[in-house]
């Protein structure tokens, strides 16, 4: 085909949106923001051990590689030409983490993934080396509690359990990274000269990571025991990292990096103090922009590094609220339960009865996170009669993500003093309708919905489009596209919302102190 049939369009940026539960490619237009195409992979996740969650890191690396090219062909058959993509922004699931060989370029074990349990007793052996056993200790430094969440202990527990990474230590050859470094490293060379770096916010994640400073902290990593020399090298949010070395896209520039939920934030073009945005994923986050300054909770929150849009720009803060179990919970009716064939059943069976009928869903899978932070509690679901049935507990599950934004909810209304009068949402679930509606009913303010719902792989491709080298997205106020948004406004009185909520608090109450680390499990060995 003769290049002048080929669209013009300007310049394209590319995404690299690599989830817990699938990886996406997606290319937008500088100028208007539009989607143009995407392609889509779902991960495996393993679960060895009852609480083990682990993913391959070849597998997530070979299903970006698989997103890039599909999503190439796609464009070239709706006409637009690939050489318009100028540059590639990759946003990442935060926390997982991978240490591989960099002379063979191979992962030395599966990533452990942020909702992994297995590290509860090194959390608890860390814990005695703490005055008061404080799981707050490192709050002011990190912005983080002492929790198997984060990766340090992830690192920790390589390091003591698996032989081949203690040795590559001590050879010099280990790399450390959260997926992004993994990413980038392989997709700028790998062990032909790949860019071993991460970016603020992910750095954030790792509780290894002075967030005032902006560096790695040497007296965390000597409490953590780990060797600083595996770290990668933090960069800003925005900047060119490296040039992609192989497939379609050779030659251009990864210039932008955000974890996936300052990605969002980015995305939902929260750039002003107090703008908070919520994205319903495999868990579901909550942050609120502080600008600026570094804001504590006192209410179960985390302190975050919410983006560094460019070397010499300033860093800005964000406090979260951090959900382990919103998709998942879908997932797992799915494929544990069986009751659904597909996830969007879910939304169908809980609209055909309205109501739970006074079944409550606590999905604490992986314990509870903020704001409790309560690593002993298990799922449950109370409240259950003869006339129960799986219509129910579809709407109970729904009814389980409303419930937990709510308590994150109040607690950043609590922390920053001025409420939320609504609420702006993105993410995969978003476009379950009932939840939507429910979410209204249950905060009673409205929820708003962006009618282009991916808004952390365009949060990434914003980072990258605008990083000096590049220069292609404009992120001043002015400049930015107008965003058309959907709004579900509550339809319950507020009497009935407290009165369940309520009832859900006594749920939650139920699912805490269930599991201690010492007990064997099944009656084997953990």
């Amino acid at each position: 085909m003769a290049a002048s049939d080929r669209m013009v369009l300007g310049p394209l940026v590319g995404s690299i949106d690599q989830g817990t539960s699938s990886t996406r490619f997606l290319v937008f237009n500088a100028k208007t923001a539009e989607l143009l195409s995407h392609h889509q992979v779902e991960i495996q996740q393993k679960f060895p051990k009852e609480g083990w969650v682990e993913q391959d890191p070849k597998e997530i690396l070979k299903s970006v590689h698989e997103c890039v090219e599909r999503t190439c062909e796609k464009l070239q058959q709706l006409n637009i030409d690939i050489t318009n993509i100028k540059a590639i922004g990759v946003s990442n699931q935060r926390e997982t983490t991978v240490v591989w060989d960099k002379t063979t370029g191979e992962p030395l074990y599966n990533a452990i993934v942020w909702l992994d349990l297995r590290t509860q007793s090194t959390v608890e052996r860390l814990l005695k080396r703490i005055p008061g056993k404080n799981k707050a200790f490192f709050k002011f430094r990190t912005g983080l509690p002492l929790s198997t969440y984060f990766s340090a202990v992830k690192l920790r527990w390589l390091l003591d359990n698996v032989e081949e990474i203690r040795q590559a230590v001590d050879d010099g050859r280990a790399m450390f990274g959260t997926i992004d470094s993994w990413l980038i490293w392989s997709l700028t060379g790998g062990k032909n000269g790949g860019v071993h770096c991460t970016d603020v916010t992910n750095a954030s994640r790792t509780m290894l990571f002075n967030i005032h400073s902006l560096e790695w902290d040497p007296e965390l990593c000597q409490f953590f025991d780990i060797p600083m020399e595996i770290l990668p090298k933090v960069r800003s949010s925005s900047e060119i990292y490296g040039l992609m070395k192989s497939g379609a896209l050779t030659g251009v520039p990864i210039s932008g990096c955000l974890g996936d939920q300052s990605a969002a934030l980015v995305g939902q073009m929260c750039f002003q103090d107090g703008q908070a945005k919520n994205t319903y994923g495999t868990g579901c986050f909550l942050l609120c922009n502080t600008g600026q300054k570094s804001v504590f909770s006192e209410h179960g929150l985390l302190t975050t590094i919410a983006y560094k849009l460019g070397r010499d720009k300033p860093v800005c803060y964000a406090l979260e609220g951090s959900v382990a179990i919103a998709g998942a919970v879908v997932r797992w009716l799915r494929d544990n339960l069986g009751i659904v064939k597909t996830s969007q059943e879910v939304e169908k069976l809980a609209a055909e009865v309205g109501t739970s009928y006074g079944c409550y869903f606590v999905p604490a899978f992986s314990g509870l996170y903020a704001p409790y932070w309560e690593p002993s509690a298990r799922g449950i679901i109370c409240g259950l009669t003869q006339f129960t049935n799986k219509k129910h507990i579809a709407f109970a599950a729904l009814e389980a993500v409303c419930f937990q934004t709510r308590e994150i909810l109040d607690a950043i209304n609590k922390d920053c003093g001025i409420p939320l009068n609504q609420l702006q949402v993105d993410g995969g679930m978003t476009n379950n309708k009932v939840l939507m509606q429910l979410q209204s009913d249950i905060l009673c303010i409205p929820v708003v919905k962006p009618s282009m719902p991916e808004t952390t792989a365009l949060g990434a491709a914003m980072a990258a489009g605008a990083a000096e080298g590049v220069g292609i997205w404009s992120l001043n106020p002015g400049d930015l596209t107008a965003v058309t948004c959907e709004r579900f406004e509550p339809q319950i009185n507020p009497e009935e919302s407290e009165f369940r909520y309520a009832r859900w608090k006594k749920a939650v109450m139920k699912s805490m102190g269930w599991e201690t680390s010492e007990a064997p499990s099944n009656g084997t060995d953990k």
